[in-house]
């Protein structure tokens, strides 16, 4: 079972239509959401389980700037700014607070990548710097085996998952959006490349815009309109523990160590490097699409094949609008945890950090990363679908980048100049002979 996520009723009726209609009650939904109901227009939310339910609700929790793609660079930018004035949007309490995040580096070459990304982050507002010494002592605290260095961003924070998601929601609400949850949406009726409305299982709502904030379940979406998506599925598994006295009060990643400090007294704690491939027909349709990621980050990512990989070939066919959907046969995504990765973090934080010797994990989860094949995510129009556009394949970056993401989707809905470059978002570059390649972690 995942965590306990905070809860937003759903509105009872569905109205007949809306200028804009969101798939998908995570971050991302719920942040375009408030900044569209923020421009007067009439807004519907709908969701198939509750509002982050899913990987919003399952992630680090970590909000940063460091050690981003390049590309993400000014969308993070000013995500940090919106997180930072959540209240001025009538926003409750997301747990956000800027505690700085660390990344270790152990190996010359790792300096070396730090010390080039901080001087690329200069160049767009970010303020970063790589420590050595007794300044990785001073952010490490008791650490018995401090790395020798690594990339500091002191701006850089988190907020608490099961919180933020339903407080942006409750916020969208009060500025007049709708929001449904225990309502799938089995497709759109589209009509000469113009979308007519939204099927859903309680009724249609006659929209020309739609938002697709699906996450792992977008690229079967699409599917279904005839439209590509390059995203695969990879299992993260993450815990909280038990409260804790001392210890970082930063972010820190540090090979198998990720964690930070949650606002319970606990520590969120996941294995740094640990992501598994469950196998599923769309690992083979995009194998060579995702072979450059594979190559840069191979020794990070373990494959598993079992029930799933039939579970999809069971669900891929498209249905009729007027039955049941695979989106209500499963409303959660809820894989099990791996914890032999939390058995091995867990050893390694109570061997280095003598403030963590009598921790011990009350809760593990897992959830699913919507991962694109150069690790940026999709907001983006579609070509051929006139009102429809995308905002997904987020690669384990997106929770901190989510408020940013809305205020961009509400740009694209909206026809407003973009406030970052679209460009490296689009769905095109996978189409168009651009081969876009990685050049970050999940």
């Amino acid at each position: 079972m995942g965590p306990q996520v905070d809860p937003v009723p759903s509105d009872i009726v569905v109205p007949k239509e809306a200028d804009v209609v969101i798939v998908g009650g995570g971050i991302i939904g719920t942040s375009s959401a408030l900044y569209l109901a923020e421009r007067g227009l009439k807004v519907v939310l709908l969701e198939k389980g509750h509002v982050g339910g899913e990987q919003s609700s399952r992630n680090w929790g970590w909000v940063r700037q460091a050690d981003r793609d390049p590309r993400e660079f000014d969308l993070i930018r000013e995500a940090m700014r919106l997180w930072r004035e959540m209240g001025a949007h009538g926003v409750g309490d997301t747990g956000f607070r800027e505690t700085g995040i660390f990344f270790a580096a152990r190996r010359g070459r790792e300096v070396d990548g730090y010390r080039a990304w901080v001087k690329a982050a200069a160049e767009h507002g970010i303020a970063s710097e790589v420590i050595e010494g007794e300044a990785v002592r001073a952010v490490m605290k008791d650490d018995l085996s401090p790395p020798p260095a690594g990339l500091w961003c002191p701006s850089d924070g988190c907020a608490e998952p099961q919180k933020a998601a339903p407080a942006i929601a409750l916020a969208a609400r009060a500025k007049g959006a709708v929001i449904l949850t225990d309502c799938a949406v089995r497709g759109l009726e589209v009509a000469l490349g113009e979308i007519v409305s939204v099927v859903t299982e309680r009724g249609s709502i006659k929209t020309k815009r739609v938002v697709l904030a699906a996450g792992a379940w977008s690229r079967r979406f699409l599917k279904d309109l005839g439209v590509t998506l390059p995203q695969l599925k990879m299992r993260s598994t993450v815990s909280r523990t038990s409260p804790v006295a001392g210890g970082p009060d930063a972010g820190i990643w540090d090979d198998v160590i990720g964690i930070r400090k949650r606002a319970d007294g606990g520590l969120t704690v996941a294995n740094g490097v640990a992501n598994v491939a469950a196998l599923t027909p769309d690992h083979l349709r995009f194998a060579l699409d995702f072979l450059p990621a594979l190559m840069a980050d191979w020794q990070h990512v373990s494959l598993s094949f079992g029930s799933r990989f039939f579970r999809e070939i069971d669900d891929w066919p498209t249905r009729p609008l007027d039955k049941t959907s695979p989106y209500e046969k499963t409303r959660v995504l809820d894989p099990q945890p791996d914890v032999r990765f939390l058995r091995r973090t867990m050893t390694e934080l109570k061997r280095r950090f003598p403030s963590f010797q009598d921790t011990r994990i009350v809760q593990a989860w897992a959830g699913f990363i919507d991962v694109t094949p150069d690790v940026v995510p999709v907001i983006s129009e579609v070509d051929g679908l006139s009102g429809l556009v995308v905002a997904t394949g987020f690669s384990g970056h997106g929770f901190g980048i989510g408020p940013g993401a809305g205020w961009l989707v509400a740009d694209l809905v909206t026809g407003t100049t973009p406030f970052v470059d679209p460009t490296h978002f689009r769905l095109s570059r996978f189409s168009d002979g651009s081969k876009p390649k990685p050049a970050s972690r999940l």
